[in-house]
């Protein structure tokens, strides 16, 4: 099983987030994209949250299965709903939407 010491977690996720968005660098999983649907919260409300969210640094989780850090971003969709949106990066420094949540309150 691959260890969290040889993957180290990125400095500032949420502005390699913002930088890979503004550069068209990012995709959105099947997951994502199945939660999405099933939330009623379409990819301009996603983006708008890693845009102007925070990263929520105690809800990151290290995804041992695909060796890579998973990172929480929570924001606002535009219709004010509150989301968290879970990113990771690929080895090339790509941006990956893993999910979304829809928050209460």
């Amino acid at each position: 099983m691959p260890s969290t010491k040889n993957t180290p977690k990125i400095a500032d996720p949420l502005g390699e987030a913002r930088k890979c968005l503004n550069e068209g660098r990012y995709a959105v999983t099947y997951h994502a994209e199945a939660r999405q649907i099933e939330r009623l919260v379409p990819l301009p409300d996603v983006i708008h949250a890693i845009e102007y969210g925070y990263h929520e640094k105690r809800k990151d989780r290290f995804d041992a299965f695909h060796d890579t850090w998973n990172y929480s971003v929570r924001g606002k969709a535009t219709d004010k709903r509150n989301l968290r949106v879970v990113i990771s990066f690929e080895t090339n420094s790509d941006l990956l939407i893993i999910t979304v949540v829809v928050l209460k309150g």
